[in-house]
């Protein structure tokens, strides 16, 4: 009898020793952005909708809702950070090749768009599903604010002096201009690629090439400083000289 009542003793301080392991174990858990974003993308894709409430979210997978809060200020914003994230995982990946750092605005910006298209193709369930969800397109584009900003950021760091006008005055009116411009074609690249059905996506690396190829080649800014420095001479000798 004395027995069996220590092999219970010993059955339930077991039991309760591996539910504070299990506590201590969760307490342990340490939730970071990219989990949160990891995550909140998993939930999307397996069940084909947006989690109800930032509580549900956290409770469904394990962890506390003000952890959430720690990174996030709304799901919504988990949605535009997805997108930032390619960016910024992009970014990473092509500095890593020794050789970029030597190459010219054109060829960072060939290497630039197949890698982040790369990633979106190794992500495109998700892709598809969130840019496709809402009939309003401005909603859907709204989950790109922040790869925008992002971009336009990038943008501005690889314009090169071959591509930048000599004049000044006007450096900050193209940087603008080369910013604006290069968005646009962006988000008509990433609109080809969600259409896009030929295998491995090959369609969309022919666009991307000579896309990338027609708008340096309108890029050229010699014409510009041309028309800047007749601009100037026209200036001088009709107003200036009166």
């Amino acid at each position: 009898m004395f027995n069996i009542i220590k092999i219970s003793l010993n059955i339930l301080y077991l039991r309760s020793l591996i539910l504070n392991i299990e506590k201590m174990a969760t307490k342990k858990t340490i939730i970071t952005r990219e989990k949160i974003v990891s995550m909140y993308m998993n939930y999307r894709l397996e069940n084909n909708d947006q989690p109800k409430s930032v509580y549900q979210f956290s409770k469904i997978n394990g962890f506390e809702e003000s952890q959430f809060y720690s990174f996030f200020g709304t799901l919504e914003s988990v949605e535009k950070e997805i997108y930032k994230m390619f960016l910024e995982k992009t970014i990473a990946l092509i500095q890593k090749d020794p050789a970029y750092e030597a190459y010219d605005m054109k060829s960072k910006m060939l290497s630039f768009y197949f890698t982040f298209f790369e990633l979106l193709s190794a992500n495109r369930s998700y892709v598809v599903m969130s840019l496709k969800e809402h009939q309003n397109q401005l909603k859907n584009l709204m989950q790109l604010s922040g790869l925008r900003n992002e971009f336009k950021n990038y943008i501005t760091q690889i314009i090169s002096d071959e591509v930048r006008t000599q004049h000044e005055k006007f450096q900050n009116f193209q940087e603008k201009a080369i910013q604006e411009t290069s968005w646009i074609q962006f988000l008509l690249t990433m609109k080809f690629w969600l259409d896009d059905e030929s295998p491995a996506f090959e369609k969309t690396d022919i666009y991307i090439e000579k896309s990338v190829k027609a708008t340096f080649e309108l890029m050229n800014i010699a014409p510009i400083d041309s028309i800047i420095d007749f601009g100037k001479f026209i200036f001088k000798e009709k107003i200036q000289n009166k």
